[in-house]
């Protein structure tokens, strides 16, 4: 691909109940057009990614039109994108595809996500319900449980509204972790390791919403959510935006050209109609399938990754997905030390959803912002070393029994 990333921001990710939409917004696009050199009236079309809004504020059908238009943004179009947790990865994809038809050289991708608001708390938690097809919760619900084998975990999860609860999707990802358990051998300490090194990681980050450091005990030893989930297996409830500069090589200067970073490919899939063991069909990984092949490389020319681990066992998952491990193997790859800062394959050295945060919509450029940092050779402590390859798993979601949707970008800075 023709297309290059010139500039990048992301807010710090947390808890910010004073801080709007617009606000977080205009924060992201401020930072990222100075990373660039670009001015905002050298924007010729913006992308605008954002999920609660319309719910939690009743702000629908032109966000971003109004997040923008607060800042300056005028007279350009404008597109809202929603995808669930994928959607600003989804607006990447439609910035590069624009920019590659030759339409536009330069344009803005940006997602913002506000998910804490104190004083609507049962709302906040219900809101995490429309990312599902809310027609077949309940049997989704019950696919899961006639899976199940433990009676004291079937029994809960046939017990009188157990399926319409607020942990709802924390459940699901339970109940995909123990499947992966019975069927590999997978343990509940290789997920926690996961954590962990995600933990440790997000120390380095000075944006990140955690920054604290954890063992593998330390992880165990918290709450359970779900078995095998505690909650430092799970990400928090964060807010944030995130925004992207693209570029056109055509009109990519010298001056620019020493930090851009390529997008060499991007894939994009939803959920498969399949048999719940064919795991070879899953959208992730024909999104990464389809990525690598854009970009004419395979996954042992992976040097650093970032992946949705909204659980953590999530992230064992997508690296099987991605290639990075064989299949099943993602529990023991992730003991062995493989995929922490120094590793074959460093993961989630940002400190994955889990540590960093996981502001929904504006999570996929977030992955990307560490992925370009890292590629620029600017991580500092976090710095994998010799970094030139980078892949992004952005998922979002979920139908039947995996992702609803699902991005998978590469980048490299090989120009």
């Amino acid at each position: 691909m023709n297309v290059y990333i010139t500039g990048i921001a992301h807010t710090p990710l947390g808890r910010h109940p004073d801080l709007s939409v617009k606000q977080l917004t205009e924060q992201a696009v401020n930072n990222a057009l100075a990373d660039s050199g670009h001015g905002l009236e050298d924007m010729q079309a913006a992308w605008f990614s954002n999920v609660r809004q319309g719910q939690m504020e009743k702000q629908n059908s032109i966000r971003g039109q109004c997040a923008l238009n607060a800042m300056g943004v005028s007279g350009i179009p404008v597109f809202n994108i929603e995808n669930a947790c994928a959607s600003s990865s989804s607006g990447l994809f439609n910035a590069c595809m624009a920019i590659e038809s030759g339409m536009f050289d330069t344009v803005l991708v940006v997602g913002a996500e506000k998910m804490f608001y104190p004083e609507k708390k049962t709302e906040m938690m219900n809101a995490f319900f429309g990312g599902t097809d809310i027609h077949l919760l309940r049997q989704t619900w019950d696919f899961f449980c006639r899976q199940e084998t433990d009676p004291a975990i079937r029994e809960r999860l046939n017990s009188p509204g157990a399926w319409n609860t607020q942990s709802f999707f924390m459940d699901i990802y339970a109940a995909m972790a123990r499947q992966h358990m019975r069927t590999y051998g997978t343990t509940q300490r290789q997920i926690a390791c996961a954590a962990a090194k995600n933990h440790a990681h997000s120390t380095m980050n000075p944006l990140a919403q955690y920054q604290n450091d954890m063992s593998i005990d330390e992880v165990l030893a918290t709450p359970e959510i779900a078995w095998p989930l505690t909650r430092a297996m799970c990400a928090p409830i964060s807010d944030g935006a995130s925004a992207v500069v693209l570029s056109s090589g055509r009109v990519l200067s010298e001056a620019r050209r020493q930090r851009a970073v390529r997008v060499a490919g991007i894939g994009a899939a939803s959920t498969v109609i399949r048999d719940i063991a064919d795991m070879d069909r899953h959208c992730v990984h024909l999104a990464a399938q389809r990525a690598y092949a854009m970009a004419g490389i395979t996954p042992q020319d992976i040097d650093v990754a970032e992946v949705h681990d909204a659980s953590s066992f999530a992230e064992l998952l997508q690296i099987e997905n991605l290639g990075l491990c064989p299949r099943g193997q993602g529990g023991p790859y992730t003991e062995s030390g493989a995929t922490s800062l120094g590793g074959a394959t460093p993961v989630n050295v940002s400190g994955g959803l889990v540590s960093k945060g996981h502001p929904i919509a504006a999570t996929g450029l977030v992955q990307i912002h560490e992925l370009v940092t890292q590629l620029r050779h600017e991580a500092g402590a976090r710095q994998v070393r010799g970094a030139r390859t980078a892949v992004a798993e952005n998922g979002g979601g979920f139908l039947h029994y995996e992702d609803a949707a699902a991005v998978v970008t590469v980048l490299s800075n090989r120009l």
